[in-house]
C-alpha cells in the first residue's frame, strides 16, 4: 500500500499532484503490466462504489438496470457506417476461441449501441412498449493511441454508465436528452462539482448522432475534462437494426432514441476539483470513511480515553455514518496527515481535557476547528458534515467562476485559456472554427452553452464578424 511523505504542491504542478495522489491516497495502483489499464485500490474502489450508488439512485427513479454481454459479433458492429467509422481505430478484436479461429470476429465493446439495439429491435412490438429506458454499468475497452492517464483516459474503462432510451418521436427523445442534462446536473451537484453543458459541433459529436451535448468540468490547471455525455440518435440506429413499433393507428414506425454516459472520469475530476496541498477533499455523502476519531492518549489515562473514544464510535455508527478510531501507536500528528491525505472530511479528537470539560473536538478537513458538547454530539456532528458539504460547493463553485472569462478578443481568449477557459463569439462554421484552434492552441468544445456563470447572449463572430453565439474555448483533455 502507499506510503506517506511531505506535502503534495498542487499548484505548483497539476499533473504531477495528480500522478502522486492516485497512489499516496490509495486511489487506484498504476503498476499493471498492461499500458491504459489500472487497478483499484480498496479505498479508491468504495469511493467509486459510493459515487455509482447515487447515479443508480437517480436513475432508478425511471429506469431500470441491466447487463449486456461484453462481445459484440462483428457483423452487428459493422452495421452502422457512420458509428464504427468513428470507431474503428479504436476496437480490440477477439479472433480465436483457444487455437480455434473464430468464423466471426468479435469486439471488445468499445460503448454498447451495436450490442444493445438489436435485442431492441427483438422487444420492440408496440407503442405500448414505449419508453425503453434502461442503463448498465459496464467496462469498456478503446485502444486508446494517445497518452494514457489513469481515469481519464484509459484502454480499459472500468466504471461506464451507458444508458439507452427508445421513443415514438424525435421530440420525445429530445426531452429525454433534456431529462439526462438535468440528471447529470444532479449528479455532479451531489458531488459538489461544477459542470457546463455545451452543444458538441457537427464534427465533433457521437458517432450516428443528430447531436450531442456534453458536460465539461475544468481542471485546476485551466484544462477541461469531458465528464459526461446525451446523445439524441435520432431514428439513424432503428433504420439499421429494423427497430419499429405498431402505433395506434396500426402502423408500422421507426423509433427515435437516446443514449447518455458518465465513466469514471467523474472521480478524477471529484478528485482535482477538491483536492489541495494535503490531499483528497471528500464530500460526506461519498466519502469511504466520514469521520475519523483520534484519541490523544496519555499514558496515566490511555484506557479512559480508549473507551471514550470506542463508546462514540459506536454512537455514530448507530446514527448511520461511517466512522473509525485510529489506535494506532503513532503521533496524533502522523495520523492527522494519514487522514487529509485519503480525505476524510471531519476528524473528531478526544483528550483527557475533553473528557473532563464533556465535549469533543470537530476538525474539517479544511482545518475548521468546533468544540461540541458531548450529550450532542450526533447532531453536532451531523451539522459540521452538512456545513462541511456547503463549504465545499461554495469553494469549487467560486474557483470555476475564476476560471472562465467572458472574451471579445483572440488575444484575450488566449490568456484566458491559459488558467481555464474563453467564452467567445462564434458562428457556428468549421472555418472559424479551425482558425480559432489554430491561433489559439485550443479546442472550441462547444456552444449553446449551459451554465449559470455564463449568459446566452447573441452578437458577431470574433474571426468573421457573422452573428453569433457564445461559445466554449479551451484546453482540454
Amino acid at each position: 500500500m502507499a506510503e506517506d511523505s511531505g506535502a503534495l504542491p498542487l499548484k505548483e504542478n497539476f499533473s504531477e499532484w495528480y500522478n502522486e495522489i492516485l497512489w499516496r491516497a490509495e486511489i487506484m495502483d498504476v503498476r499493471y503490466p498492461v499500458k491504459g489499464l489500472y487497478v483499484w485500490y480498496p479505498h479508491g474502489f468504495s469511493l467509486r462504489r459510493s459515487t455509482y450508488n447515487i447515479l443508480r439512485e437517480l436513475l432508478d427513479r425511471d429506469h431500470e438496470e441491466t447487463l449486456f454481454p461484453l462481445l459484440i459479433p462483428e457483423n452487428e458492429f459493422m452495421k452502422e457506417a457512420e458509428h464504427i467509422k468513428g470507431f474503428e481505430e479504436e476496437v480490440y478484436w477477439v479472433t480465436h476461441g483457444g487455437t480455434t479461429k473464430l468464423d466471426i470476429k468479435l469486439a471488445l465493446r468499445p460503448t454498447s449501441e451495436t450490442a444493445i439495439y438489436p435485442m431492441y429491435a427483438l422487444w420492440l412490438r408496440s407503442h405500448a412498449d414505449l419508453p425503453i429506458k434502461l442503463y448498465q454499468i459496464v467496462n469498456t475497452f478503446r485502444y486508446e493511441t494517445k497518452h494514457t492517464r489513469p481515469l481519464i483516459r484509459l484502454r480499459e474503462i472500468t466504471s461506464f454508465k451507458e444508458a439507452h432510451t427508445v421513443h415514438a418521436t424525435w421530440d420525445d427523445a429530445k426531452n429525454q436528452v433534456e431529462d439526462a442534462i438535468a440528471l447529470y446536473r444532479e449528479f455532479y451537484d451531489r458531488i459538489c462539482v461544477p459542470i457546463i453543458f455545451s452543444k458538441r459541433p457537427e464534427w465533433d459529436k457521437f458517432p450516428g448522432a443528430d447531436y450531442t451535448m456534453a458536460a465539461d468540468a475544468i481542471m485546476p490547471d485551466g484544462k477541461t475534462l469531458q465528464v459526461g455525455t446525451v446523445h439524441h440518435l435520432g431514428d439513424n440506429f432503428s433504420k439499421t437494426f429494423d427497430l419499429k413499433y405498431e402505433d395506434e393507428k396500426g402502423e408500422q414506425k421507426l423509433a427515435f432514441q437516446t443514449c447518455y454516459g458518465i465513466s469514471e472520469r467523474c472521480i478524477a475530476a471529484l478528485l482535482s476539483v477538491h483536492g489541495d496541498d494535503k490531499g483528497l477533499v471528500l464530500p460526506p455523502e461519498i466519502a469511504p470513511l466520514q469521520i475519523i476519531i483520534v484519541p490523544i492518549i496519555m499514558k496515566k489515562n490511555a484506557e479512559e480515553i480508549l473507551n471514550a473514544a470506542k463508546l462514540l464510535e459506536t454512537e455514530i455508527k448507530s446514527a448511520g455514518m461511517r466512522v473509525k478510531t485510529d489506535s494506532r501507536d503513532l503521533r496524533p500528528g502522523a495520523k492527522y496527515y494519514h487522514w487529509e491525505m485519503r480525505g476524510v472530511p471531519l476528524r473528531i479528537e478526544i483528550g483527557p481535557r475533553d473528557i473532563q470539560n464533556g465535549v469533543i473536538m470537530a476538525v474539517n478537513r479544511f482545518g475548521q476547528k468546533t468544540s461540541i458538547k458531548r450529550e450532542e454530539a450526533i447532531s453536532g456532528i451531523k451539522e459540521q458534515l452538512e456545513s462541511f458539504k456547503k463549504d465545499m460547493k461554495f469553494k469549487a463553485s467560486s474557483k470555476a467562476k475564476e476560471q472562465i472569462r467572458i472574451v471579445d478578443s483572440l488575444k484575450g481568449a488566449k490568456e484566458a485559456a491559459e488558467t481555464g477557459v474563453a467564452v467567445l463569439q462564434w458562428c457556428g462554421s468549421k472555418k472559424c472554427a479551425d482558425e480559432i484552434e489554430q491561433k489559439l492552441d485550443v479546442s472550441v468544445l462547444g456552444s449553446e452553452i449551459r451554465s449559470e456563470y455564463i449568459e446566452e447572449k447573441e452578437d458577431t463572430c470574433i474571426i468573421c464578424g457573422k452573428p453569433s453565439k457564445p461559445a466554449l474555448v479551451a484546453r482540454s483533455y
